[in-house]
Formats: C-alpha cells, sequence, structure tokens
C-alpha cells in the first residue's frame, strides 16, 4: 500500500527547505506551468525573434538600440530586452557573453556573429532556413536576409 500526499497543503506546511529535501530524496518536483531551463531559453529566442521581425523597416542608425531607429547589435540587444534577458552594447561583447553553439545546433532565435580577423564585427538573430534578421548598414533598415558568408559563429543568449 503507497501513502498518498498532497503536495500543496506538505508544502505549506513543510516550508521550502522540507520541499527541497522532499525533491531530493523523492525525485523531480516541479510546480504546475513550471518549465524546464530549455523551454525558457527557447521561448526568450522565440519572443526576441518575434521582437526583431516586428521591426521591419525600422532605419539603421549607428549606435542605436531602438525603438525606432538599430544598428546591429542595437537590435540584438532590444529585442533580447523585450523578451527579459540582457545583453551587452557591441556584437564583439555579445559573443564573449553568450554560449557558443555550432550550425548544426543552432535554433531559432540564436545570434549569429560575422567576424574577420578573429573579431566580430556584425550580428543578426538567426530565424531559421539559413536567414536572419539584422539591421545591416548605414542607408539600409531592418530586414530577413540570407547568411551570406561562411564566417559566422552562432551563440545562444542565457
Amino acid at each position: 500500500m503507497t501513502a498518498q500526499i498532497h503536495v500543496p497543503s506538505l508544502l505549506s506546511r513543510a516550508g521550502a527547505v522540507s520541499a527541497l529535501t522532499l525533491a531530493a530524496v523523492g525525485g523531480t518536483l516541479l510546480a504546475p506551468g513550471a518549465a524546464s531551463e530549455a523551454q525558457a531559453a527557447t521561448s526568450h529566442a522565440n519572443t526576441a525573434l518575434s521582437v526583431a521581425a516586428s521591426k521591419k523597416g525600422s532605419p539603421y542608425k549607428y549606435g542605436s538600440a531602438g525603438p525606432s531607429r538599430f544598428d546591429c547589435s542595437g537590435l540584438t540587444l532590444y529585442s533580447y530586452k523585450k523578451a527579459g534577458k540582457t545583453l551587452p552594447r557591441t556584437a564583439q561583447q555579445q559573443y564573449n557573453k553568450t554560449r557558443h553553439v555550432s550550425a548544426s545546433s543552432r535554433q531559432k532565435g540564436d545570434l549569429v556573429f560575422f567576424h574577420s580577423g578573429g573579431r566580430v564585427y556584425h550580428v543578426g538573430i538567426y530565424a531559421g532556413n539559413n536567414k536572419i534578421w539584422h539591421s545591416p548598414k548605414t542607408g539600409s533598415w531592418v530586414k530577413l536576409d540570407k547568411i551570406w558568408s561562411s564566417k559566422v559563429l552562432y551563440g545562444r543568449v542565457r
């Protein structure tokens, strides 16, 4: 015969420390609706991707991070900020802060870093199908483009 435990009442009586002990001894304890770390990362990435896409047509402006004009790293910073994540200001700093992933492991919402001579010079948000949302250069605007170079690296925002 197995004992049935009503977890919410047990938690309210036992306290957080005992709940952690219960989880360690009895297995995983998840609250209803709780997302795993991977699901949470995907959620942030999808939100950032949607924010970037919503800025389609916004003009490029060097040094700008929105809400109506963007440079490349300004768009990624703005998009992830709206998704609840903090990124540094420049493309190189953003690359340094992300968890680096291989091209075969890239997912929608990952950052795509263009590099040359050991330095990152451009960043966009991966949209799938070898395309990125980015704000490319003076005279241009936020748009969806194919990845045009093989000299790219991928980073996942944590």
